[in-house]
């Protein structure tokens, strides 16, 4: 079992960075509102931003697959790999955590679900219970309003923007 805070499923690159790859899904409901979750940096006092579900994947695991291995552990929604649009953004982001310098390469799925759908948090880890503090729909003109951090950044206009079926190569972001 790793003791490493940050999961087993980082490492670290050739710059020194703590390094992952990542799925992550946009999950949209039937009004276009956005699942989001509110998280922080245990580490860092204040810290505070809205993200969209996801998280790392173990080495060798399929992005897809990840996508909605993550989307059952951190929503309790069960789908098939199929039903997810996508991979439609890719982005390599950078940040603190838990007092390491990490990067992240993420790809982005979309799902759309009805809506009513309420957040299971039963298989969250114990970091994801300690960094996450909320989970919201959010319409994307309201978290474009309500001058909060979210990421990615360009999530609104990158919504908007979104077809109902995707066939394209993924949409590199920042």
């Amino acid at each position: 079992m790793s003791t490493d805070p940050l999961g087993p499923e980082w490492a670290h690159g050739p710059d020194g960075l703590r390094t992952r790859s990542a799925s992550r899904v946009v999950v949209l409901d039937d009004a276009g509102r956005v699942l989001m979750l509110r998280g922080c940096d245990p580490a860092t006092p204040g810290s505070d931003w809205w993200f969209t579900v996801g998280g790392g994947r173990a080495p060798g695991e399929d992005a897809r697959v990840a996508a909605c291995r993550e989307l059952r552990e951190e929503t309790g929604l069960d789908v098939d790999p199929a039903e997810l649009v996508g991979p439609v953004w890719v982005r390599s982001a950078e940040f603190p955590f838990l007092g390491a310098r990490c990067r992240q390469a993420e790809e982005f799925f979309v799902l759309r679900v009805g809506e009513g759908f309420t957040l299971d948090a039963a298989g969250w880890t114990d970091l994801e219970r300690e960094s996450v503090s909320e989970w919201r729909w959010w319409a994307p003109a309201d978290l474009a309003a309500a001058g909060t951090t979210y990421y990615p950044g360009d999530l609104v206009r990158l919504v908007a923007q979104l077809p109902l079926a995707w066939t394209g190569d993924p949409l590199p972001i920042v």
